[in-house]
């Protein structure tokens, strides 16, 4: 397996310096090229999952491995796109994309990368915009062009769509398919859709809250593009939303609690 995610428990301190489980024995193994979707409620954990797999959060036990080298720390092998596109925003499209390629390669070089991407993502024609002249859908594929220039092997996506209006979403995620099929990467994609997820993965892993937890590991065995497919793909919705209706009512539950306590 290229990505290997063993008994990774995770706990932070409340107020009261109790400690509080936000991952407990989570394990996944994921092949290389795959698409993974970690799907789940808000509070489930999959973005701390994702940050720990990034090397930006340490583990309070458990190990993750990637291509058997153990993860301690952020590394040039894994790309990250958040929800936000966390441009800079006093450098243009071409600078923002190039800035992480600086210290790797010559500037001509770096630059080559750089619209290589930004054309895959259509922006090929705005390397001379600064942020603020584009839209959010934009700032995010500017966002995701950066990822790539880096040639991760692994991208690591945090919601990179959450953000954005449903035509947007449903454009990049054609982007994105695209770009996966071309490029081989392995993807773990995060998201609390789970049409999203159904349209883009090969794999989902459905998570519960309170601690963090698997709960389901599905094969989404369904020919692309998938939009020619919607009778199947509403089989799987149906199937996902059983488990996560009784998570739902979990957060929903305990939130009324705490507002009654208080």
């Amino acid at each position: 397996m290229f990505i290997e995610i063993n008994e990774v428990n995770k706990q932070y301190s409340d107020k009261e310096n109790r400690p509080v489980d936000v991952l407990k024995d989570i394990n996944l193994s994921v092949e290389k090229g795959q698409f993974v979707s970690i799907l789940g409620p808000s509070g489930c954990g999959k973005s701390t999952l994702l940050s720990i797999v990034a090397g930006l959060t340490k583990t309070t036990s458990g190990h993750i491995q990637i291509d058997g080298k153990t993860i301690t720390k952020p590394g040039k092998d894994r790309g990250m796109v958040f929800q936000q596109a966390a441009l800079f925003p006093w450098l243009t499209v071409m600078e923002n994309v190039t800035f992480p390629l600086k210290k790797e390669m010559k500037k001509k070089d770096a630059e080559e990368a750089a619209l290589k991407y930004l054309q895959k993502v259509q922006l090929g024609k705005y390397i001379s915009h600064y942020p603020h002249e584009l839209s959010g859908g934009m700032q995010q594929r500017v966002a995701i062009a950066r990822a790539l220039a880096m040639n991760p092997e692994t991208l690591l996506m945090d919601e990179p769509f959450g953000a954005l209006d449903e035509q947007t979403r449903s454009r990049l995620h054609g982007q994105l398919e695209t770009i996966w099929t071309e490029t081989k990467k392995t993807i773990l994609f995060v998201t609390h859709s789970i049409s999203e997820s159904i349209k883009l993965s090969d794999r989902i892993i459905v998570m519960g809250t309170k601690p963090g937890t698997i709960l389901q590991d599905i094969m989404v065995d369904i020919p692309r593009p998938r939009e020619e497919h919607k009778k199947e793909m509403l089989e799987i919705e149906e199937h996902i939303m059983k488990y996560l209706k009784k998570e739902i009512d979990k957060v929903v539950s305990e939130e009324l609690q705490y507002a009654n306590s208080h």
